[in-house]
This record gives C-alpha cells, structure tokens and sequence, in this order.
C-alpha cells in the first residue's frame, strides 16, 4: 500500500516544480490601478506545474471523460436576454489582425466572436489544435479549467500563489527575470512585436505571426518556471477585485472596466463574476497592454473563452 501511494504520489508531481511558501510584497504602484496597493501577502508551500497546461494534455482529458467545453455548448438563452437568438450558438472570441492603425478605445476592432472557435479551433473554423500539441491549450473558460484540475487531482492557483510563483524568488523585479525586458537583447517571452493591433514585425527570436508558441521554448523564470508572463494568460482560483489590497478568496466583485486586451463581457455582469487572471499573453505590447509581469492582473468573467486565454495548476501541501 506505501508503495503504491508513493507511485501515485510521484505520477502527481511529475512536470511539477517545489515552491516554498514565504511572505512577500505583492501588486506594483508604478504601472495599473488594478495592482495596487503594494502590500504584503503570504503563501504556504505548494507545488506548481512546470508550464501551461498543453493541447496534448487537455485532449487527453477529453477524450477519457467526454467532457465538453463552454465553448462548445449550446447557450443558455436567460444567460443572455440581450442576444439576438442568432447570436446563440457555440464559440468564442477570437483576435483579427486589423489591416491599418485603429483606435485602441474600442476593443471590438480587433476581437470578434466566432462561431465554432473551440480548444480544438482556437482560431474558429478552418483552424486546428492538430500539430500543435506543445502549444498551450486555449479557449478555455473557468469551468473548463476547474473540471481539467479536478480530473488531474490538482486545483487552480490563488492570485497570491500565482505571482509568488511568478516572481521567481526576485522580490520586486518589473518582469519575472529583472527589470530589463531583454537582457543582453535576449527576448524572455512570447509577447507582441511592434505596434498592437495592426503591426506585427517579429524579430529571428520570434514566430512569424502572432499566436501561441510551444511551452518551454523562453527561458524560465528562478523557481525553474515557464512561460509565467507571456504566452496566454492564466487562470486563478481568486474572484477579481479593483483593490487587491482587500481581496478574499471566495469574495465576487463584479468590476465595470475593460482590461488590456481582455474582452468585456457581452452579458449582464450578474450572470457570471470574474476571476482573476495573471500573466498577459502574445498580445500584450507597451504601447497598449504592458501587463507581461508578475504584478499584472485583469479580471475575466467565468464563461470567457478566448484564443489567449489558459491555465496551469497547483497542489499544495
């Protein structure tokens, strides 16, 4: 029975990275008003996945319990008493590169829904998650997120858990590797390259095109961590509150802002609270959403399901 306790227990912790508990200073008073106050938190020890949860891991998911996205569901017309009922059908949002410079005040010229975008059609139909298994896995909601956790015997990081795990051990830094974005011209995450949302000039560091790169090909962070800023933003356990001074886990608090390259929701904000999410992702740029750091955060309603959007799990002690 010890051993075979032991061998679960091992299974468990498998592409998983020890983080010690400790105290430190979380949030920043020099960028968003979401991230203040600076002040101090405390987490106890747990162990994190080594990186984003892959399509290949989530497939594997799938395909032994069945389970069926939010993206690929039928909505719920009372969730929705605004919509038009040809606007209920399955999907999600997607970014569209537009062809010249826009204004950055109206998110909707460059996020559209798209009917049949999925964790299998991240891109909407025409697209596929086929070859691409070491990407992180998107269009993921909250729910989806949980189900896999849960499935896996895990559980979603706190905020607190999240960026203590982010920071690597580096009290204070801007980014999760230092106060420098690319140190010795070294690029240390998969983030916008030129002028968002219109421009895209990828440097020999970088992919061709916007989107998802595979997991671990940036460096990772102190505590042996990938892609914790960059890449696709994460999900957190944690209920989204403006003043994270004076979050509690389990607290809703429905905010009326729109956030970096987040989407705003389209339902009645009754319907469905937000939750935190970390990290920023590829379409995160300076001259519109600086938030590829340990301190960004943005809130996301639970049924948000977009082509920058997963997750990465913990179990604690």
């Amino acid at each position: 029975m010890q051993e075979l306790i032991a061998r679960r227990k091992a299974q468990t912790y498998r592409g998983m990275v020890r983080i010690e508990g400790g105290t430190f200073l979380m949030g920043s008073a020099e960028f968003y008003p979401e991230e203040r106050p600076v002040h101090t938190a405390s987490v106890g020890g747990f162990w994190m996945d080594r990186h984003l949860v892959t399509v290949a891991e989530y497939r594997r998911f799938v395909n032994a319990t069945g389970y069926v996205t939010v993206a690929e569901r039928m909505p719920d017309p009372t969730d929705y008493p605004d919509a038009p009922p040809e606007a209920l059908v399955p999907g999600a949002l997607v970014f569209r590169m537009p062809p010249g410079p826009v204004s950055l005040e109206d998110w909707r010229l460059w996020w559209s829904f798209a009917p049949g975008a999925n964790w299998r059609h991240p891109l909407g139909p025409g697209s596929t998650s086929d070859g691409r298994e070491l990407h992180p896995v998107t269009q993921i909601a909250y729910e989806d997120a949980l189900a896999y956790s849960t499935w896996v015997g895990k559980c979603l990081p706190t905020e607190a858990e999240w960026e203590f795990a982010a920071r690597g051990g580096l009290e204070g830094a801007v980014f999760a590797w230092g106060d420098e974005f690319t140190p010795k011209d070294r690029r240390m995450a998969n983030t916008w390259h030129g002028e968002f949302p219109w421009h895209y000039s990828p440097d020999p560091d970088a992919y061709r095109l916007p989107g998802t790169t595979p997991v671990c090909m940036y460096p990772p962070n102190g505590y042996g961590l990938y892609d914790m800023t960059g890449n696709v933003w994460e999900w957190t356990a944690d209920h989204f509150t403006e003043d994270h001074g004076g979050a509690l886990p389990g607290l809703p608090y429905a905010s009326i802002n729109a956030y970096s390259d987040g989407v705003p929701p389209e339902q009645s904000q009754d319907c469905y609270p937000r939750r935190v999410t970390k990290g920023g992702s590829h379409l995160c740029a300076p001259n519109y959403c600086l938030r590829y750091r340990p301190a960004a955060r943005q809130g996301q309603t639970e049924d948000t399901a977009t082509c920058h959007l997963g997750f990465r799990c913990i179990v604690r002690d």
